[in-house]
């Protein structure tokens, strides 16, 4: 058996992807519980308003061949914007309760000596964190809004420090301004090689995720072959919202990715594990001896 991913170590490029993958291994379980306990709501809440906005939306441009329910078109407009409002409202929330459980999840794994928490473990950080987190979120967004808006490269240089903003809250208990100094701190020097972390590890969730969608992509191209004039069909559009929130659960790897590199950064620049290691052994040693002159 595989022996238990240490967090708190220095790690190479190929060794962040891999411990990524071997945590979700030898934690599958017990992870894919915290996501349903804690995000299944969300995600649910989600789904549904996703496909009653897209049905909706599609049978307002005229692909459903039906009497209008609504007699003006404010009331239309209204209604829509409501829709879509409350959309962005779960969506926010499912991301934020994914972060927060998972970041929850490893923190508590690393405090218990590498076992896996329990939900009841895990919902103790989760209320605590979920409103501190929801809140520096929008802080935190509208900088990345910003950085994009002037010029696309100052998005992209600023991304590897903020994948390090939600680790550095939760794992060092910190405030949203002394998080946002810090992340920038840690990737200092460390820029190429973070940045082409998360490269790869966006990249494989990307495709991860497509695999979901292929059922409603199947149905799209059959669709399209025997009904041409109506392609688009209520069966596609509920499978393709499932699936997309379905895909969503592969978010987990960037942010289990972006606590091993927090704590790769952190070892590489400050040696916290390895001083941490040296001082048990320290007491272990001092015990020993203790026990022998005892004896």
């Amino acid at each position: 058996m595989a022996q238990q991913v240490e967090f708190k170590k220095v790690r190479d490029f190929g060794e962040v992807i891999g411990d990524t993958f071997l945590f979700i291994k030898q934690n599958f379980n017990p992870l894919l519980k915290t996501f349903i306990y804690f995000c299944g709501f969300f995600m649910l809440a989600g789904l549904l308003t996703a496909i009653m906005v897209q049905l909706n939306m599609f049978r307002e441009t005229g692909g459903m061949k039906i009497a209008p329910i609504y007699t003006s078109s404010y009331a239309r407009i209204s209604d829509f914007v409501g829709q879509y409002l409350l959309l962005i409202i779960f969506v926010m929330l499912f991301y934020n309760a994914i972060y927060v459980s998972v970041l929850s999840y490893i923190i508590l794994y690393i405090e218990k000596g590498n076992i896996a928490p329990s939900t009841q473990e895990v919902w103790g950080y989760y209320k605590y964190y979920f409103f501190r987190i929801l809140g520096s979120s929008f802080v935190a967004g509208i900088f990345m809004v910003i950085c994009f808006i002037c010029c696309i490269i100052p998005g992209i240089y600023v991304f590897p420090a903020m994948s390090l903003f939600y680790p550095i809250i939760i794992m060092e208990n910190e405030t949203l301004g002394h998080s946002f100094d810090r992340s920038f701190k840690l990737v200092k020097n460390e820029w190429w090689i973070t940045a082409a972390i998360l490269l790869v590890v966006w990249i494989i969730t990307y495709f991860m995720s497509m695999v979901i969608q292929i059922p409603a992509a199947i149905i799209m191209m059959f669709s399209a072959i025997t009904h041409t004039e109506q392609p688009i069909s209520n069966a596609y559009i509920i499978l393709s919202a499932t699936g997309q929130y379905l895909s969503y659960i592969f978010f987990i790897i960037p942010i289990i990715a972006s606590a091993l590199i927090y704590f790769n950064l952190v070892e590489r620049k400050e040696s916290t594990g390895l001083m941490s290691r040296i001082e048990s052994l320290g007491a272990d040693a001092a015990e020993r001896h203790h026990s022998e002159e005892e004896y």
